[in-house]
């Protein structure tokens, strides 16, 4: 499964120095590129033109920031779509911001009302809650968070597939309304961070304050790794993701199959367990409920009088018999959509081919009658994804992550098999189609679409001969699937996106998060 190499095996020796010593750069400084950087292309392909795509935008949910700039996904729906332009491809200029001597990927981007970035950077130290100054991506304010568990037994067992296999400690955050970060830590509590400007005799600076700080010990297990605590004897079940109901409660979900809530009004905490199940993706919300796949079943649920979660209905579909290289687990490897005609996609984990499926949602829709639609994707023996879909209209695209792992699965010119796909379901909800197909490579990458000019983005990697690791922003016509262009970001496995998103910013700007950072491509 995991591909060794001379970079694997120093690695952990470079990772428990940095834990020792500090990672943290003195000054800010962009990323290392490795050799071979003068001798790939730098840019393929000519400028587009912006075509705004027609259609509906996702509701605005109630108590999350703007559309595409509230979290990963860019909103409630899970729609991985954007209001605004991200580049053209005009003269692209590329800037990247190192936040650590190693590590340092700042995933989940978010933008507050001014467009300054709120972004969670992990690091071997522990998360850290950054503020960044959108053009020059300086660090306005940071919040350490502590370090997960993951971290401490990747150190101690020199066995680093154990951080990549992490989706906890609060990757998947939101921005609310009110410009607030919401996170899990990895002490099972939920924080609620502000930031502000504090005057002081030196000018001033930006902080970051615990507004609120919900403890869930109480329904979730804690008897977590540690550096005191190295050989616990109970149980750790960590968060993995939070996202608010149409209510205002803020919902959160574990590894090992928990469900709760948390009512912001009285602090009034409550859970379920969907027990043998796991939860390693984040969950979409509408008004109708809250969506929630694990690796056994796709969920509807909603919320109680005091605020337990209850099952609306359940759908089970084909997990295959062992999670693939590419997979956080046996199971499905996306958050699920909401799109259309009251529709939600995820995909399978089946064995040969992965299915792209298709769902209607509501309560009155008879369990054998909920499935419109199972597209296979992608070769024979060669399909999987853990990223979320894109969903716009009725059409939905996906791309191949089968046998990316981590950062040294594509040491020395290696690659992915690859491939996108569009489908759509019919416009009389008979069944769906695929629209087009792409051999685009994008290794781990959550795409983007801008539904102000119609392009797609991938952050993309071919293989070489030359062992040279060239990384590039990519956009696709969506459209039609073709490539209009590609800019290089930069060389080497820091430059690797290691499954964190692209975000495309209010300015034009496409953010993608690096295992080193942060990159940001923009039109000159």
């Amino acid at each position: 499964m995991l591909r060794r190499s001379l970079n694997c095996a120093v690695l952990p020796v470079v990772a428990a120095l940095t834990v020792m010593y500090g990672g943290s750069s003195a000054q800010a400084e962009e990323i290392p590129k490795a050799p071979g950087h003068r001798l790939v292309t730098h840019y393929d392909g000519s400028p587009s033109a912006a075509v705004p795509l027609p259609g509906e935008a996702p509701p605005q949910h109630p108590f999350l920031a703007p559309n595409g700039r509230s979290g990963m996904h860019s909103d409630a729906a899970g729609s991985a779509t954007s209001p605004w332009s991200g580049p053209l491809g005009k003269n692209p200029k590329v800037t990247s911001e190192k936040i650590a001597a190693l590590g340092g990927e700042c995933a989940t981007a978010t933008f507050d009302s001014a467009g300054r970035l709120v972004t969670v950077c992990g690091t071997f130290s522990g998360f850290k809650v950054k503020l960044l100054e959108p053009r020059t991506l300086a660090t306005l304010a940071e919040y350490q968070l502590p370090q997960r568990s993951s971290t401490v037994e990747a150190i101690t067992s020199l066995d680093f597939a154990k951080i990549f296999k992490d989706t906890s400690g609060g990757a998947y955050f939101y921005l609310d309304n009110q410009d607030r970060a919401v996170l899990a830590d990895s002490r099972q509590h939920i924080l609620r961070l502000g930031h502000s400007w504090h005057a002081d005799e030196s000018g001033g600076s930006w902080k970051f304050t615990v507004e609120d700080d919900w403890d869930l010990t109480g329904q979730v297990p804690h008897d977590c790794v540690t550096w005191t605590n190295l050989w616990p004897s109970g149980t750790c079940d960590p968060v993995t993701s939070v996202m608010p109901d149409w209510n205002g409660r803020i919902w959160w979900v574990t590894r090992q199959g928990r469900v709760g809530t948390v009512d912001p009004a009285t602090d009034r905490i409550r859970s379920v367990q969907l027990r043998g199940e796991e939860i390693q993706n984040s969950f979409s919300v509408a008004e109708d409920g809250v969506s929630i796949v694990s690796d056994h079943a796709l969920y509807s649920f909603r919320a109680a009088a005091d605020g337990t979660p209850e099952v609306q209905w359940r759908q089970t579909y084909d997990r295959g018999t062992a999670s693939k290289p590419g997979s956080v687990n046996q199971g499905s490897g996306t958050t699920p959509d909401l799109f259309g005609q009251n529709y939600v996609a995820i995909t399978d984990n089946a064995d040969d081919r992965m299915n792209v499926l298709v769902y209607k949602r509501g309560m009155d829709v008879p369990a054998d009658r909920r499935l419109v639609c199972k597209v296979p994707v992608f070769g024979s023996g060669a399909s999987t994804t853990d990223n979320s879909l894109i969903t716009w209209g009725n059409s939905i695209v996906v791309e191949n992550n089968y046998g990316y792992e981590n950062p040294t699965t594509l040491l020395l010119g290696k690659s992915v098999v690859g491939g996108v796909a569009r489908i759509d379901v019919r416009a009389d909800g008979s069944g769906c189609d695929t629209v087009w197909e792409s051999a685009i490579r994008a290794p781990s990458v959550v795409p983007k679409l801008s539904t102000a000019n119609g392009l797609l983005y991938f952050y993309e990697k071919e293989p070489n001969v030359w062992g040279i690791d060239a990384w590039y922003l990519t956009a696709v016509d969506f459209r039609t699937g073709e490539r209009r262009w590609r800019q290089l970001t930069g060389t080497g496995p820091l430059y690797d996106n290691n499954w964190a998103p692209i975000t495309l910013g209010p300015d034009g700007t496409a953010y993608v998060g690096v295992f080193n950072g942060i990159v940001a491509v923009r039109d000159s």
